[in-house]
């Protein structure tokens, strides 16, 4: 009953939080903003919009793809069609119950396809593993490119570069000593995380060792920059963001890549990430909500509307399954 419970309370915590955020940023903007905002976002051009979601649909079948380079050593030769509506459909299941769309890829997968559960799975591992590693590097290449006005922006607000050095050894430190810990350590916490990170170490391994080791890479470093892609079209449906660099917007692909982390598709911090980040760089709030909110209705309404027609085409055309 408690383990029930406490799976019910981790599935609506996520809901509740974007909800709040909603709540919390409608009362927070005036009525004059808000107004503003809307005027944005229903005359926000639809070409750029649609240029938006386009290149989401191209990183999903890209994935599709991708995904056939870790499954192909494994035996396993997926449809590139069943791929990509397995994927539309996991992203929507996301939006509604966090992490449920990883499991229902294994699963139709299994369905569909015929590959095991368990090797289903571990593919879906290593790509998430390759993709918080590509957004660990987007980061970097962000301070590096920005490091100037990141800093300057903390010290604004009142965490000067001292401190952040001083976080950083510190968080390094503990890390270390955690890492020291789990490998020394018999406790059956402790031996569950280090299989865990020895396969997360393997899967990282296992894509040198595969035969198409170069469509791999090439086929991440193609998501990325669709998904980055979708974000930078956008700054054209709104007249303010026009001025915006690359290098700009990619500090605010970071901050709304990690909102997406904390509530189902980003709901509600998704745009108030986005407009935060964009204030660095003097881009009032009704602009910075309205890019956010565009960006964020383009984003869902693409994997809803393709999500929804790849419950139904995935069944009708896989009749014989």
């Amino acid at each position: 009953m408690k383990n029930n419970l406490k799976k019910i309370l981790k599935t609506l915590l996520p809901i509740a939080l974007g909800v709040f955020l909603v709540w919390y940023w409608y009362t927070s903007t005036s009525k004059e903003e808000i107004d503003q905002i809307i005027y944005y976002v229903k005359e926000a051009d639809l070409f750029w919009v649609s240029a938006s979601m386009l290149l989401g649909v191209f990183s999903h079948i890209s994935r599709a793809i991708r995904w056939n380079c870790l499954l192909e050593p494994l035996g396993y030769k997926p449809k590139i069609s069943n791929n990509t509506f397995i994927i539309l459909m996991a992203y929507l299941t996301n939006l509604g119950i966090p992490r449920t769309g990883e499991i229902l890829r294994a699963t139709a997968l299994t369905t569909y396809e015929n590959v095991p559960f368990d090797k289903g799975i571990g593919t879906i591992i290593t790509e998430r593993v390759i993709d918080v590693l590509m957004l660990f590097l987007i980061i970097l290449l962000t301070l590096l490119l920005q490091t100037d006005i990141i800093l300057g922006y903390l010290t604004t607000i009142g965490i000067p570069f001292s401190k952040i050095i001083t976080l950083l050894l510190i968080g390094l430190f503990g890390g270390f000593l955690f890492l020291l810990f789990i490998k020394k350590s018999k406790l059956p916490f402790a031996l569950k995380l280090k299989t865990f990170l020895k396969g997360l170490f393997d899967g990282l391994l296992s894509i040198f060792k595969m035969k198409q080791k170069w469509a791999f890479i090439g086929h991440t470093i193609f998501i990325w920059v669709c998904y980055i892609g979708m974000l930078w079209v956008i700054k054209f449906t709104v007249p303010e963001t026009l001025v915006l660099t690359t290098s700009e917007l990619l500090v605010a692909f970071v901050a709304g890549s990690l909102a997406m982390m904390f509530t189902n598709g980003g709901i509600g911090l998704y745009p108030i990430a986005i407009s935060t980040a964009l204030s660095i760089f003097g881009i009032s709030k009704v602009s910075g909500d309205a890019y956010g909110w565009i960006m964020w209705i383009a984003q869902t309404l693409m994997v809803v509307v393709f999500g929804a027609i790849s419950f139904l085409l995935l069944p009708l055309l896989n009749r014989n399954r």
